[in-house]
């Protein structure tokens, strides 16, 4: 519904990248009027807050953003981060979105009479609906403690992390393995650096098995169709760390254990710091998370053994991985000035904030609840988070499908103006009926 006295628009976007564009893709296709605002500038992430040596983890044939597939000569290479920013700078050009950049959404609510109050840096509107594509990662995560660090010591998170030239001369600890820690370990390992890693709770997977990328054999088994609502730990899945593995030199394993074995000093993962302010304590499970990675990287090749052998499929023989290196002793403290450290990477991930969104539908650790995207209040929709709907919802893979279910949604209730909003998810429902098994993602 239109308000009386502000500017409308049909639907806003919030978020100008590859999630937003894709909407707005998808909308332009409808002939449905929109709007795109931006905080920053399009693919602003992309753009700011990869390191020089960054490439896709996951083979080029996966970018497939609506109607703008990778058209490259090196479909199973690993495009680097200027060929990444060239492809989504091409996916802007493509869908040429009513896109506004530098304009920051500040209040996003619900109004009494239907639609939305929108309040941005460049003033307030109003919209029937309302799209959340700013992802889920928002703010980078630093742990109190790193108050208490000496001031010389030279702390950044991983947004801003660009090369081991830019770090001082000395020892580097790097907080967190999952795929940003454990890459930059390895860039700093690879340009000479010594490094202090401290090891959490991320699995890890092969680049390749039995003659194929790992992900092709994923793909081929329907692993990244797999939708929320069917995978074994149904809306948990979502706090999964994602396996680190980098398509770096074209693809290969990351193993902690050769590093360790090559000079890389592990640790478990980073719990405390002393009243000193100089020394840092590790919890006693080093053995115990290499271990874990390793079953899961044997678990995955094994399901890709009995995929080829159900289906009587020629193949390299199957392997098992067996460690190169095991911890001597569990070291649950070190001195950051014995050791020389001068330098940390905090690789501990991002926080969502949505506290510009008022609106209920969150649960009680602040992640929408939702169901594919889809929210308990008519008109407003998430997309861009991972295991939005499946495994590639947060990659170039899957955000195509998940902007075609949305824009599905934002027409249909288009159709439905007038009808009561009681009544608005049961219509939507019946015309639009989700994968068998689904669930509210993100539900308590």
């Amino acid at each position: 519904m239109k308000h009386p006295t502000l500017p409308h628009h049909d639907v806003v976007v919030v978020g100008g990248g590859q999630a937003g564009l894709s909407i707005s893709h998808g909308l332009r296709a409808e002939g449905i009027e929109h709007v795109v605002f931006e905080k920053h500038r399009a693919m602003h992430v992309w753009h700011t807050q990869r390191w020089d040596s960054f490439c896709l983890v996951t083979p080029n044939w996966q970018c497939a953003l609506p109607g703008h597939p990778y058209r490259g000569d090196d479909p199973h290479g690993f495009m680097k981060r200027d060929e990444i920013v060239q492809y989504l700078d091409a996916f802007r050009a493509h869908v040429d979105a009513p896109l506004r950049e530098g304009v920051a959404v500040e209040l996003v609510k619900p109004l009494p009479e239907g639609g939305f109050l929108v309040r941005s840096s460049e003033g307030e509107c109003s919209a029937q609906q309302v799209v959340v594509a700013s992802g889920g990662y928002h703010d980078p995560i630093v742990p109190r403690l790193a108050e208490r660090l000496p001031a010389q010591v030279m702390q950044i998170h991983s947004a801003q992390y660009r090369n081991a030239a830019r770090l001082p001369p000395g020892k580097v600890l790097v907080v967190g393995s999952g795929q940003s820690g454990a890459q930059i370990a390895e860039d700093l390992h690879l340009a000479g650096r010594e490094v202090v890693l401290a090891v959490g709770d991320a699995p890890r997977c092969a680049r390749f098995y039995r003659g194929r990328d790992v992900v092709d054999w994923l793909a081929d088994m329907g692993y990244y169709d797999m939708p929320v609502g069917r995978h074994p730990l149904r809306e948990g899945v979502r706090d999964n760390t994602n396996h680190y593995v980098t398509g770096r030199d074209g693809g290969r394993d990351i193993d902690l254990r050769r590093f360790a074995a090559e000079g890389m000093q592990l640790h478990g993962a980073l719990t405390g710091l002393d009243a000193d302010g100089d020394t840092l304590r590790f919890a006693p499970r080093l053995r115990e998370v290499l271990d874990q990675a390793d079953r899961t990287y044997n678990g995955i090749n094994a399901s890709i053994d009995r995929h080829i052998a159900e289906r009587g499929l020629q193949a390299p023989p199957a392997s098992v991985y067996e460690p190169v290196w095991q911890p001597a002793e569990e070291r649950e403290t070190l001195s950051l000035s014995g050791a020389g450290i001068t330098s940390v990477v905090w690789c501990i991930g991002f926080a969502p904030d949505f506290r510009w969104l008022d609106a209920p539908v969150f649960n009680g650790r602040g992640h929408p609840v939702h169901e594919r995207g889809v929210t308990r209040v008519p008109g407003l929709y998430f997309i861009g988070l991972p295991w939005l709907h499946t495994w590639g919802s947060g990659r170039f893979s899957g955000v195509a499908r998940d902007a075609a279910f949305v824009v599905q949604h934002v027409t249909a209730l288009r159709s439905t103006r007038g009808t009561p909003t009681s009544s608005l998810h049961g219509v939507l429902d019946d015309a639009l009926p989700l994968d068998a098994g689904h669930q509210l993602v993100g539900a308590t």
